[in-house]
């Protein structure tokens, strides 16, 4: 039975998730190995509520800062040849990658 590899990706810039993601795409199909994903999972959303006015004086106004975490999972047949060239991938500083075996 072969060995499967869980790829979980995880950024703030969508855009740079989906290249890196299709680079993995990519890999998979040019060595014809059995690939599912990318599976989006549902994407997290950091809110932080803060005062306009720094002393507290005035009208009561808020800002509401938000930062979005967008993940992705790809599972892939980890055969040697396919796994070299999937850490070879140049990986953005946005985008974190954890490579499982299962």
């Amino acid at each position: 039975m072969p060995q499967k590899a869980r790829i979980r990706l995880s950024s703030t810039d969508y855009k740079k998730l989906e290249e890196v993601c299709a680079q993995i795409k990519k890999v998979a199909e040019k060595t014809g190995v059995k690939m599912s994903g990318p599976i989006p999972l549902p994407t997290k959303r950091l809110v932080v509520p803060t005062m306009r006015s720094p002393c507290g004086e005035g009208s009561k106004t808020w800002e509401k800062w938000e930062m979005r975490i967008h993940k992705r999972v790809i599972d892939i047949d980890a055969d040697e040849r396919t796994m070299r060239q999937v850490m070879r991938i140049q990986i953005p500083d946005e985008v974190y990658i954890e490579v499982e075996l299962i």
